[in-house]
């Protein structure tokens, strides 16, 4: 069987993918604390209870110490709540009201560094403004709130609103046209953070990377391996395909999670070297396998193009170009990256009977070890 390594390239990917066999780069209820049959707990069901009671005669729900609170403007609203295990409180505004003055507030929609909204517990539209906004802007909030005394708080908040991208590990990175795959976001004991990737992606170090979703800057390569360049590679001391990538973005979250395909997130807390036969699951931009087992736990590889790598994790997954960096686990355990395998002209799946499918990963705690770094 023959492998060799790929990114993917967006500038020549019908080449890449000719050339390629490696892979590169309704709400819940508290838990049942039974106080009675009679306890509000379900933020759905309060909701629809307000509803049913309609908009001029509530003001909202909240919760209070585990229990539904509802807002309500007359004491037959606030019996309606009590029979059906809720808390009521009687207030001023109704629903409505808190509405069509947000609406007012609406209008001037625009403003840079503002936010306002309905806030039930307090029974007023509350209104933020962060460091930025003009004395004129400010005045016009100020007058739209004058025209509704007590209704209206107006809170001054420091620091400007920015948007902040997450980089989550199987999520899509890119640097100098190459498109890889994140593996897990970690950090040194001085707090700084590092996202890993494989290292055949951009060799070298100094190449900024960027997420691949809306071209957030990331940080700097700071350090990579891969195969006998800058030096050998060997299971004891050095992993063989990786890299590290120094976050400099303070407006990038980087939380200590993995990204499914469908959208959901699962925590890695630990990591480890792994063990044959053990299931396991990987995730990457291009495509995730999430039923496969560890074939070997320590394999040497010669891809295609002559690149030999040693002690390197051996598994039954599938991956696609992109896939190169990405994240191999098993429940909140972080495993390896992904570096390549067998390309074949099929999907990938999220169930077994693949038997035809090889890929392989880079022990990440041979990386934690060597950088002296530690997933979340």
């Amino acid at each position: 069987m023959e492998f060799t390594q790929v990114r993917h390239d967006r500038k020549r990917p019908t080449q890449l993918l000719l050339a390629a066999l490696l892979v590169a780069a309704a709400a819940v209820s508290p838990a049942s604390a039974d106080d009675g049959p009679r306890q509000l707990v379900d933020p759905g069901q309060a909701a629809a209870l307000a509803a049913r009671l309609g908009d001029d005669r509530t003001g909202g729900v909240y919760y209070r110490d585990g229990r539904a609170v509802v807002a309500v403007t007359d004491a037959a609203a606030a019996q309606s709540v009590r029979d059906a295990g809720g808390v009521p409180k009687l207030v001023t505004r109704s629903t409505a009201e808190l509405a069509s003055i947000q609406g007012e507030f609406d209008e001037l929609a625009g403003i840079p560094n503002t936010a306002w909204g309905v806030e039930a517990d307090s029974n007023q539209v509350s209104v933020e403004i962060f460091d930025g906004v003009s004395d004129a802007d400010r005045a016009r909030i100020e007058e739209v709130a004058a025209a509704h005394p007590g209704a209206v708080r107006i809170d001054r908040v420091g620091g400007k609103l920015e948007t902040a991208t997450t980089l989550r590990g199987g999520n899509g990175i890119t640097s100098s046209g190459w498109l890889c795959s994140a593996a897990f976001n970690t950090h040194n004991s001085s707090g700084a953070v590092y996202t890993l990737t494989a290292g055949h992606c951009v060799p070298g170090t100094g190449n900024v990377w960027y997420v691949d979703a809306d071209g957030t800057r990331i940080g700097t390569q700071t350090a990579y391996r891969f195969g006998a360049s800058p030096q050998h590679c060997d299971s004891a001391s050095r992993a063989c395909d990786w890299a590290t990538i120094k976050v400099d973005n303070p407006n990038l979250t980087t939380p200590g999670t993995i990204h499914y395909g469908g959208g959901t997130n699962a925590q890695i807390d630990n990591s480890r070297y792994p063990a044959e036969d053990e299931a396991v699951r990987r995730i990457g931009v291009t495509s995730q396998d999430l039923v496969g087992n560890v074939t070997k736990s320590s394999t040497t590889v010669t891809y295609a193009d002559g690149t030999t790598l040693y002690g390197m994790i051996e598994t039954s997954l599938c991956a696609k170009g992109g896939d190169s960096g990405g994240a191999l686990f098993t429940g909140k355990t972080a495993l390896g990256i992904t570096s390549g395998g067998n390309y074949l002209d099929k999907p990938c799946g999220d169930s077994d009977g693949q038997s035809d499918r090889e890929s392989f990963y880079t022990p990440v705690q041979t990386v934690l070890n060597e950088r002296g770094l530690h997933v979340y």
